[in-house]
């Protein structure tokens, strides 16, 4: 793709991404914006893909990716003096245009000072504003000049709050599709080729674990006596939650031999499976984007709990994602003490019993395909190439 942008422009684009999944979304952004403006130059703080994609890295994204309420307090003195000098190098090359990826608690401190000083922000992948503490739009619109959206609503969200914005798409939705390969999946992760499979979904912080592993187990447990040939899979996210789960489903009775606890693969997992049960987050949209049925299911702590019903921070009636963006919700959603065997089994049996039930949930996905997929990456790079000094779109006059 060509422009009217000669190579020698001198354009720079600074770019901050602070963990993995930023680091893709990153990557496929900085690869558009090279083809689409040539010679541009991207700096910043990257991750591997962002590099390889023809990033300059200034600091590694590394240096963001903290989990974890004590990680983050014993990190912030560090983390504080990263931002201080990002900011004072980001001040000195005044870059055409500051794009800070996901992390809000970071970039939109950065972004306010950035635009403060004349520097033109975009941020991408909006935080959920309009789903809870809804306060912070006063802070988005004096820190970015164009918001990237990944969903459909959050446009006219902050059209009525005066902040420019463009839905982009969900990179997700460019990623998946619901026509893998059962079999396959059932063979990579050593899974019966015949029987039902249920995916388990707990999350990937310790803190889901503790309050997820026990009430997820004892459903599976319930499960199996229910349905003789079932059997479960856990994709467990890292290598330090393996021995919580492992003794959450032995508290539950739960037989090794009938459930596969496997490293990372969530989407191998999802695919292999008639059903899921999938604990509140993006892993609720891969699974209707991959085809898999499912029930959702949350359990906040009781502190944070009694805080966001005290300061009434929620704003919304559903929490899995699918259910925000289909005409009626279709995901079963459990929360706090809903969140048992007795309520999510029967759900989920019935889901791994009845055709029907599965089919109901697999057409509206489908449409989440239409509407979500959007080719993100080069609707990104286009949302972000209008905002530098003399472009020109292809084939414009």
């Amino acid at each position: 793709m060509s422009t009217n942008l000669p190579a020698s422009a001198g354009l720079t684009v600074a770019l901050v991404a602070g963990e993995a999944s930023g680091d893709q979304l990153g990557a496929g952004l900085v690869r558009e914006l090279r083809q689409r403006v040539p010679g541009v130059r991207c700096v910043g703080v990257a991750g591997p893909a962002m590099q390889a994609a023809g990033c300059e890295p200034w600091w590694d994204a590394d240096e963001l990716a903290v989990m974890g309420l004590f990680e983050i307090l014993r990190d912030l003195p560090r983390l504080l003096r990263l931002r201080r000098a990002l900011i004072a190098r980001l001040l000195e090359t005044r870059p055409s245009v500051f794009i800070g990826i996901d992390a809000p608690d970071f970039n939109l401190g950065v972004e306010k000072t950035l635009r403060a000083a004349g520097i033109t922000t975009v941020h991408y992948v909006s935080p959920s504003v309009w789903a809870w503490r809804e306060g912070r739009i006063r802070t988005i619109r004096k820190a970015v000049d164009r918001m990237l959206c990944v969903l459909p609503f959050e446009e006219g969200f902050y059209a009525r709050h005066g902040v420019d914005a463009r839905f982009v798409g969900h990179p997700l939705a460019d990623e998946l599709a619901p026509d893998g390969d059962a079999g396959a999946a059932r063979r990579a992760l050593a899974l019966p080729a015949a029987g039902p499979v249920l995916a388990i979904l707990p999350g990937s912080r310790r803190g889901e674990i503790e309050r997820l592993a026990g009430p997820f187990a004892e459903t599976l447990a319930w499960l199996l006596r229910s349905l003789p040939g079932l059997t479960g899979v856990i994709p467990v996210a890292r290598p330090a939650l393996m021995p919580a789960l492992r003794a959450a489903l032995a508290d539950a009775g739960v037989d090794p031999a009938r459930c596969r606890l496997v490293e990372g693969q969530a989407r191998t997992a999802l695919v292999a499976a008639d059903a899921a049960l999938v604990t509140s987050g993006t892993a609720t949209l891969e699974s209707a984007l991959l085809g898999c049925p499912l029930v959702a299911a949350y359990r906040a702590s009781p502190l944070s709990l009694a805080l966001v019903r005290t300061l009434r921070l929620i704003r919304i009636r559903h929490f899995a994602l699918p259910n925000l963006l289909t005409d009626a919700p279709v995901v079963p959603e459990f929360l706090q003490g809903e969140v048992t065997a007795e309520r999510l089994g029967p759900a989920l049996a019935r889901l791994l019993d009845d055709p029907a039930e599965r089919a109901t949930q697999q057409r509206e996905f489908a449409k989440l395909q239409t509407l979500l997929r959007r080719d993100a990456s080069r609707s990104a790079a286009a949302a972000v190439a209008s905002l530098l000094p003399g472009y020109r779109a292809p084939n414009e006059p």
